[in-house]
């Protein structure tokens, strides 16, 4: 073991022994700390900032040995037990690695990997191993990934456009009847459907509304910023003006 991990690990074991605070943990109140972590190991991946993903890769590393410490306090399993399973798995799972199997792309290898792991899953349900706190974005990417991995999937990107479109369509005809549910519903299907197309397109939808949510965050305060100017909160300027000052925005890009 590299000597900074495993100085890293007798840190651990020395804050479990130590700490009032360390001592109190349990792994479900780290879940917490542990989902933080990785949001902010994806908005250092999303800024491009290799030291802050340094950084966070550091924080979360950290939650993964602490919880590893209280698992082997409890006599479950220790650190050591952790990295030979993952190890066997990734064996396991690159035969075209480590056994000589061909494998003559990544989509290969991607089918490969969801063929391997249905065989040696007991569950009947293909996509029954998908953790269920998953955010819906990232669950829906994840389930169309696997169909697909598992042959299951459309045969061209315009087909998918085709399908966004219908669902529009759809919800405009439920929105006509007044039906909320049914609004819910096509909604659902429609984004869905959007989900599919970035996964075709090779695009992570996680990572494209990040963007699209940050692009928006610093538009809007352009925006809000120019109502100011003008003497006026936001919601005091009128709708019409409100788009000039967005439209505005953008150009300064």
């Amino acid at each position: 073991m590299p000597e900074e991990l495993a100085r890293l690990v007798e840190l651990v074991e020395r804050l479990r022994r130590e700490c009032p605070w360390d001592r109190e943990q349990t792994p479900e109140t780290l879940r917490t700390y542990l989902l933080e972590e990785c949001y902010e190991v994806l908005d250092a991946i999303d800024g491009s900032l290799p030291a802050a993903l340094a950084d966070e890769l550091g924080d979360l590393l950290f939650q993964i040995l602490f919880l590893a410490r209280i698992a082997e306090e409890r006599g479950w399993f220790a650190i050591a037990d952790v990295a030979g399973g993952i190890t066997r798995k990734m064996i396991e799972r690159h035969p075209h690695v480590f056994a000589g199997a061909p494998a003559s792309d990544a989509q290969e290898v991607r089918q490969g990997w969801e063929r391997r792991k249905q065989r040696s899953s007991a569950a009947a349900d293909p996509l029954g191993s998908l953790p269920a706190s998953l955010p819906a974005l990232a669950s829906a990417y994840r389930m169309t990934s696997r169909a697909a991995d598992l042959g299951f999937d459309w045969e061209r990107d315009a087909d998918v456009a085709a399908k966004i479109e219908e669902e529009l369509a759809e919800w405009r005809d439920a929105e006509r009847a007044g039906d909320p549910e049914a609004e819910e519903k096509e909604i659902g299907d429609l984004l869905f459907s959007v989900v599919n197309l970035a996964r075709r397109r090779g695009i992570d939808p996680e990572s494209a509304l990040r963007r699209a949510q940050a692009r928006f965050r610093a538009r809007f305060s352009k925006v809000a910023e120019r109502a100011r100017e003008s003497g006026r909160a936001v919601g005091d300027v009128s709708a019409a003006e409100l788009d000039g000052y967005w439209e505005a925005a953008k150009s300064d890009e």
